[in-house]
């Protein structure tokens, strides 16, 4: 019975179990749970009675019912965050490391204290938890050209509740709203209840969600609002007393109890206190290491020291050992430096690689035999473990294999310093670390090595030097420093300080680590804070010392929530370059995720999609871990997630498997099962938690005809007013470069909101959740290009160079006076779109990836490349405009007509706009893909991947030369648009004669 629920077996064994003779010798049927074989192995104790057989995959075809051990409500929450997390807990402790050991303590109690402290909140202060707002960005008069828009006058209707306030009649807002939020008013007009009352004891529930409405924020912000206001819809709101809502958060709080009660009940001891005793380490003595490989390959090994990029002294290589069952080097590499002058973050990285022969050439060729070097794997550890003491002994360190055609760079530094845990398939190396002292060593704190730093005062500056300082603090676009810049720089450090304190990632670069007297964390310590966008950098794996890595984070904490998301993705991949795994930047994501469920939810996610990836799958499932300790209850909306998109998943793998041809009749079969039915419906969406997928339309479900076969779910929601909520599941695609693409031109329209222009970008929903797959959302009533021109034309090979066609359907979609608007709609848009896609290099634009709403919105899908990596053919760049402005778009924005110049110089002013706009934030932008360089894209794997980014932004330029470059591309995206329209053909043509 594959999908019966095993909790019903429970019952009816104990059912059956009366009849038997020792019946009355069993106690109460709580006291007993199943157990399984999995498919890892392992015995399983199946606690989550909801779960179906067919979810538990058990090894065998046999449950056992056995005595439960241990606390029942505990052993049920462990069961439920590692069917959540994809990780057992139990591979937690089995680890047996005192690091893992002593942060899941310490997190356990930092995320239940958190938890605690939310029960306690008023039940305001918990509905801004619950649900914050999404509000629109406030936008300032901006004097240059602002696009005003007219006032449009609405009335919201308001719905009370008759369990709440029965006998009252509807009420309603009225007032005036428009694209501005300070030019919009709203009063309540019901003589019942005033303002205050309102806004102090009743919640809005809109679209299925409850949104808490502050005094100090006009109704107008919310983004649902100016939504329906653009849409021409009416918005749907509830008044919702606050002893409902109080209620709600009672139930949670219960919830919570049960396990802390728990939990006080078998509690482990207090961490035990770190040792008293602190060694300043002093003295010449060298760093040396002894190598054995139990593995039969003729090997060499290379070892470097490292700080962050910063190479502390020569690499040392180990001699050749020949091919033999054990090859053992029993050799010590000797490092020239001091121990004294080792970093805290010391890194020792490690890479193996084989010496070949090259074979003759044919044909009696002159030249002579040459050795290559065929890398094979490379492992890093760290110099001092996560107590500050000094690592002796023997380390058995399981490597990472190589990339074969990587032989630029053996030693990888910027890798983790995990070890493989594939342990069985991977090299193992043997090293040891000497004993320089009979008592263990500890890196020095702070307040002890400033006794011995000499970071000396401030000498006597010249204007001349202050000149040259100031030339080199004003270079954004900097890469590299000659030695003279390094001088100076270090010399004028407390001018550093004083005039330039966001040029702080200049002085730390050029800070030299191995040398003690040289480095800069005193000099820190009266750093003022830096602007948390600024301070961002200082997170790249080149700035790994403790010191640094706090002051950001302390720097961070002044990030708005609403920015604090903006930044998420970010954040939690430079989580890959800690070290440890306490840090600041964990304990910080942790505490707002727990102080704001949106953030949650976002951190979970992105913290889950990456779970399976060995080299941090480790750190994110203790994350994970740790979250789900802190919020129970979100838990429950979490997994039932994560129970939809496995539901997916199994459709879209059988959809793509080639035992036969699949249909989407047949698809349609597959979801009316009760089984999918339910996992498919009431959940939370993973693209936005403020939408509720209420329930699954079946007949309107279908996959879309591409290699993936991506599936096409659609939703009914109540709240929607008819209209349906769609989502795109992608199986065996990467979506994080989508999903980092959108995540740019959301912040881009937020920036230009922000200076009052609105150019209509669609960023629609984008979410990587697991291995190769995601979530897209849906944008309704919209088409792409190409369909567009090829149902406009009998002709594939014509299609593309029909102007009229997009003008034509604009008409048809937009009658009488609607089309002034859509036609306004599709300027602004292609504007923005124009600005974005050449900002972010984006490649491969054809007419099947960019699409139009009814409305008029034109907005870019499907980003494979970006940062200038355009697609070639035979050697020849396919894509040679800077982006995409074909006759066809100056068409519809001249409204059909030639002579309309008018219309086209305000399209060509909303560019030229928008692009300085995104100069002035153009170190954001750097700073945010520079510290995605850890998500292994592989577009973006370094820093000369960003050139692009920094050219395209004119960064180290004035406004006028920028300004004056842009112009020049905007040209020549007009000029050179006939190449775009024949790439479009021949696209067309290929899409048109496939099988």
């Amino acid at each position: 019975a594959p999908l019966s629920v095993y909790g019903l077996w429970d019952r009816m064994v104990w059912k059956n179990a009366k009849s038997e003779a020792l019946f009355s010798a069993l106690g109460d049927p709580d006291a007993y749970v199943f157990t399984c074989i999995n498919q890892t192995a392992e015995r399983e104790e199946l606690e989550e009675e909801s779960r179906r057989i067919s979810d538990v995959r058990p090894f065998m075809c046999v449950l056992r019912l056995v005595a439960r051990e241990g606390d029942r409500v505990e052993k049920l929450t462990n069961a439920q965050i590692s069917l959540l997390i994809g990780k057992g807990l139990h591979e937690f402790e089995a680890q047996k490391n005192h690091e893992v050991n002593e942060f899941r303590t310490k997190m356990r109690a930092f995320c239940e204290e958190k938890a605690l402290e939310r029960q306690l909140l008023p039940w305001r202060l918990w509905m801004e938890y619950s649900f914050p707002c999404d509000l629109e960005p406030c936008c300032s008069p901006h004097e240059e050209g602002n696009n005003k828009k007219k006032n449009t006058k609405i009335f919201v209707n308001i719905k009370f509740e008759a369990s709440e306030v029965s006998g009252f009649s509807l009420g309603c807002y009225s007032g005036i709203l428009s694209h501005e939020p300070q030019a919009s008013s709203l009063t309540f007009q019901h003589y019942l209840f005033d303002k205050e009352q309102l806004c102090f004891d009743y919640t809005l529930q809109v679209n299925g969600r409850w949104d808490f409405i502050y005094g100090d924020h006009p109704l107008c912000q919310f983004k649902y609002m100016f939504s329906c206001l653009r849409n021409g819809q009416a918005p749907q709101l509830t008044m919702v007393h606050h002893s409902t809502i109080s209620k709600y958060q009672e139930e949670q709080g219960r919830m919570s109890n049960q396990l802390f009660q728990s939990r006080s009940l078998s509690r482990p001891p207090p961490l035990p206190l770190k040792k008293v005793r602190q060694q300043v380490v002093s003295g010449n003595t060298k760093m040396i290491i002894i190598l054995s490989f139990p593995v039969s390959l003729q090997l060499v090994v290379q070892a470097g020291l490292f700080h962050g990029s910063e190479l502390l002294c020569k690499v040392v290589t180990s001699s050749e050992v020949t091919v033999r069952s054990e090859p053992l080097w029993d050799q010590k590499l000797e490092f020239d430096i001091s121990v004294s002058d080792l970093p805290r973050m010391s890194r020792l990285c490690f890479a193996l690689y084989a010496v070949i022969e090259k074979t003759k050439k044919p044909r009696g060729t002159k030249k002579k035999n040459k050795r290559a070097d065929c890398p094979i794997a490379w492992v890093n550890t760290m110099v001092f473990d996560y107590k500050d003491q000094l690592k002796t002994g023997e380390f058995l360190l399981s490597a990472w294999p190589s990339v074969p055609d990587d032989k630029s760079d053996l030693l990888n530094p910027m890798g983790t310093v995990e070890k493989n845990p594939n342990v069985d398939s991977a090299a193992g190396l043997l090293i040891r670390f000497p004993n320089i002292r009979p008592h263990p060593l500890y890196y020095p704190p702070l307040d002890k090595k400033a006794d011995v730093e000499k970071n000396g005062d401030a000498s006597a500056v010249s204007k001349d030097e202050l000149l040259r300082l100031k030339e080199i603090m004003d270079n954004k676009n900097y890469t590299e420093f000659f030695e003279d810049e390094k001088e100076l720089l270090w010399k004028l450090r407390y001018e550093v300080r004083e005039r330039y304190p966001e040029s702080l990632s200049k002085l730390l670069l050029i800070t030299k680590w191995n040398k003690r007297e040289e480095v800069v964390l005193v000099l820190l310590r009266n750093w003022p804070d830096l602007p948390a966008i600024q301070a961002l950098e200082l997170l790249d794996y080149s700035f790994p010392d403790p010191s640094v890595r706090s002051f950001t984070i302390r720097c961070l904490k002044k990030l708005s929530d609403p920015e604090l998301l903006q930044c998420l993705i970010q954040l939690v991949q430079v989580l890959k370059y800690e070290s440890y795994l306490d840090c600041d930047l964990t304990t910080f994501l942790l505490e707002r995720a727990l102080s704001n469920q949106r953030i949650g939810h976002f951190l979970f996610w992105h913290l889950r999609s990456e779970i399976h990836v060995s080299s941090v799958g480790l750190r994110f499932g203790l994350i994970l871990e740790a979250y789900c300790r802190g919020n129970i209850h979100h838990i429950k909306l979490l997994t039932k997630q994560n129970e939809a998109l496995t539901k997916m998943k199994a459709l879209s793998d059988i959809v793509k498997s080639g035992s036969h041809k699949m249909t989407v009749d047949d698809l349609k079969l597959c979801i009316r099962q009760e089984s999918y039915m339910e996992a498919l419906s009431d959940l939370l969406s993973p693209l936005n938690p403020s939408i509720i997928l209420t329930q699954i339309c079946a007949d309107k479900c279908r996959f879309m005809d591409s290699k993936m076969k991506p599936l096409w779910m659609m939703y009914r929601n109540p709240c929607f007013q008819g209209e349906m909520v769609g989502i795109i599941f992608k199986n065996g695609d990467d979506l994080r470069q989508d999903m980092l693409t959108l995540q740019m031109i959301h912040l881009m329209e937020n920036l230009w909101k922000k200076e009052g222009l609105d150019l209509r970008m669609i960023p629609y929903g984008c979410l990587s959740t697991g291995n190769k797959m995601g979530l897209i959302e849906v944008v309704k009533n919209s088409d792409t290009i190409a369909n567009i021109q090829r149902n406009s034309s009998n002709s594939a090979a014509t299609a593309a160079f029909n102007k009229d066609a997009l003008l034509n359907w604009l008409k048809s979609k937009n009658p009488g006076d609607r089309l002034e608007q859509a036609i306004e709609e599709f300027t602004l848009s292609c504007a923005g779109y124009c600005v974005a896609t050449y900002v972010l290099g984006i490649g491969d634009r054809h007419n099947d990836n960019i699409m139009i709403r009814e409305t008029g919105q034109l907005f870019h899908i499907d980003f494979g490349h970006f940062l200038g990596n355009f697609k070639r053919k035979l050697g020849i760049n396919r894509e040679r405009v800077p982006f995409i402005l074909t006759y066809d778009f100056v068409h519809v924005i001249q409204q059909g007509r030639t002579n309309n110049s008018e219309k086209f110089e305000r399209f060509r002013e909303y560019c030229e706009w928008a692009y300085k706009i995104l100069c002035h934030n153009g170190i954001l932008f750097v700073n945010l893909f520079a510290m995605m360089k850890a998500a292994g894209l592989p577009e973006l794997t370094s820093s000369k991947d960003i050139q692009y980014l920094k050219d395209s932004l004119a960064l180290g330029k004035s406004e006028e030369e920028a300004l004056k470059n842009f112009k020049v591309k905007f040209n020549e995206a007009l000029r050179e648009s006939w190449k775009t329209k024949v790439n479009w053909m021949m696209h067309s043509l290929a899409k048109d004669n496939r099988p």
